[in-house]
């Protein structure tokens, strides 16, 4: 039996944007279409766009899917590279996890300097009180330069900096950042699609009225 996209949507647990978003990148192939132009899909379109959201869910690469995808269909090599792709999959989130654990604790360092009670906020002065702190004049220096001079040769000096922050009493609660962005931004020059990490790539927002 054939479905329209709408039906294929519900059946997948996703919106119709991103059905025709797989279609555009390749993921999916073009559907056949209704006497009214209808998009139309069978069962073995379902079980391709199942498995298209199994690997997103669990943070997988458009790039990497397409791989994964080509492999199902012609399985001629040994599959370790699959198990090597999950394994950098599970150390990007392992970098993400550090990276939240240094921002919680500078958030409850933050959190710290408000006492709550009259004579201004403490945390609102600890936001705006860059000014004298080594590590952000050092980095503001950092983040100005480009080049091969610039960012790419002074990340190993980003701990360093923050260690020279925290030595100085630094009342912007900076210093654990510090560690974490050089970690963050030498993980993100050694693997860009970690960071999508953070973030994996965004598939596009439903507009409203969408058509099919």
């Amino acid at each position: 039996m054939k479905v329209k996209i709408g039906e294929l949507a519900r059946m997948a647990g996703c919106q119709t944007v991103t059905i025709r978003y797989y279609e555009k990148e390749g993921l999916l192939p073009a559907p056949e279409r209704s006497g009214g132009n209808y998009r139309l899909y069978d069962e073995t379109q379902a079980e391709r766009l199942r498995f298209i959201r199994h690997c997103r869910v669990h943070g997988m690469s458009l790039d990497e899917v397409k791989s994964l995808l080509a492999y199902q269909e012609n399985p001629v090599a040994d599959c370790s590279w699959i198990s090597a792709l999950v394994q950098r999959r599970i150390e990007a989130v392992d970098r993400q996890i550090a990276e939240l654990a240094s921002l919680r604790d500078r958030l409850e360092r933050l959190g710290q300097t408000c006492s709550g009670g009259p004579g201004g906020c403490g945390i609102l002065k600890s936001l705006g009180a860059s000014d004298g702190c080594p590590f952000c004049q050092s980095l503001d220096g950092l983040e100005g330069r480009e080049g091969p001079e610039g960012r790419g040769r002074s990340l190993p000096d980003l701990p360093r900096l923050a260690e020279l922050a925290e030595s100085h009493g630094c009342p912007c609660s900076c210093a654990a950042g510090g560690r974490a962005k050089g970690q963050g931004q030498e993980a993100d020059s050694a693997e860009p699609e970690a960071e999508a990490s953070a973030q994996r790539v965004a598939e596009p927002v439903p507009a409203a009225g969408s058509a099919t």
